[in-house]
């Protein structure tokens, strides 16, 4: 299959690029500053001679969108926004404008989507989505106004010959350097993975192998439209979350954060809070209803392997 990757060079970019063409399949990459052979250059924001790699490809899955490990400034909301929106809209129109459309547009989302909340999971059918929580920072709601408007720009493009899906993506865990599991490895490998702010907030990921999975499971199955949940199937507090990942480390110790603390050290990180204290208790409903097996659905085992895979330097599939 001919399969086009708008944004993929981040991280998640970067495991379906690579487990994709280990496959055998033929990935474009679309991207600001196209370095490599396969990388075609565009702004994510307007047609283009880019738009070409779209007319006769089978698949596009639309990652782009500016990355949320920042501070949470007006100025860098508006830019996650602006840059999620404006993506999707310019890629359902290369998509309408094809005289060969793609037969199925996986477009990434989040599950940021779903309400902050601990005391039920979050599925598609029955998840509470958020943005009207009680004693929340008020920007908690602008998080999910962006997963809105980004699934809409999706839902309101006129591609009839298209299948949509909109990937409501928990973190994406992978020994690749710079994703969120190596900057979380390297808290806890400090000493410094204990609870954050009591770490009663739940936590939802996916292994980088089981998303690869999902991902081919979600383009050959012609019967799957709308918002799916890419999640591992059991979310936990982050205090156990964390206490597995020093286990797999061999580190018996992490020093416990109180809010404040977590403020401090989000603002050294350039990042914010909001990844650390939202409890995103995500279920992946649709997928286990249809079938899909996870190889790794227990964060302990998953955190076994991600951590054997990083001490070994192996990235790939």
């Amino acid at each position: 299959m001919k399969i086009v990757i708008p944004g993929g060079t981040g991280q998640v970019g970067t495991i379906l690029d690579r487990a994709l063409t280990a496959a055998g399949h033929e990935v474009v990459v679309l991207t600001r500053r196209p370095v490599r052979e396969r990388q075609i250059g565009w702004d994510g924001r307007t047609l283009g001679a880019w738009a070409e790699a779209i007319d006769g490809s089978d698949v596009v899955v639309n990652l782009a969108g500016r990355s949320v490990s920042c501070r949470y400034t007006a100025a860098n909301l508006r830019a996650m926004m602006g840059s999620r929106v404006d993506s999707a809209r310019v890629v359902g129109e290369a998509i309408a404008s094809a005289s060969r459309p793609p037969r199925v547009w996986l477009q990434m989302s989040t599950a940021t989507i779903y309400a902050h909340r601990f005391d039920a999971p979050n599925d598609e059918a029955t998840g509470a989505l958020g943005g009207t929580e009680p004693r929340v920072p008020g920007y908690w709601a602008y998080s999910v106004d962006i997963a809105r408007n980004w699934e809409q720009a999706q839902e309101e493009a006129d591609t009839p010959h298209t299948r949509k899906v909109a990937l409501r993506a928990a973190m994406v865990m992978s020994p690749d350097r710079g994703g969120v599991f190596d900057v979380l490895s390297w808290l806890a490998r400090l000493g410094l993975g204990g609870p954050v702010a009591g770490g009663a907030q739940y936590v939802s990921w996916i292994h980088d192998h089981d998303f690869v999975r999902a991902v081919e499971f979600l383009v050959d199955r012609d019967d799957f439209s709308g918002p799916v949940n890419l999640a591992a199937p059991a979310p936990l507090p982050q205090r156990a979350f964390m206490r597995a990942l020093r286990t797999a480390w061999g580190v018996p110790v992490g020093l416990p954060a109180t809010r404040w603390m977590a403020e401090l050290g989000a603002l050294a990180l350039r990042s914010d809070t909001e990844l650390l204290l939202k409890s995103r208790r995500v279920v992946p409903g649709r997928l286990l209803e249809a079938g899909f097996t996870f190889d790794h659905a227990r964060w302990p085992q998953a955190a076994d392997d991600l951590v054997r895979r990083a001490r070994g330097g192996r990235r790939s599939r």
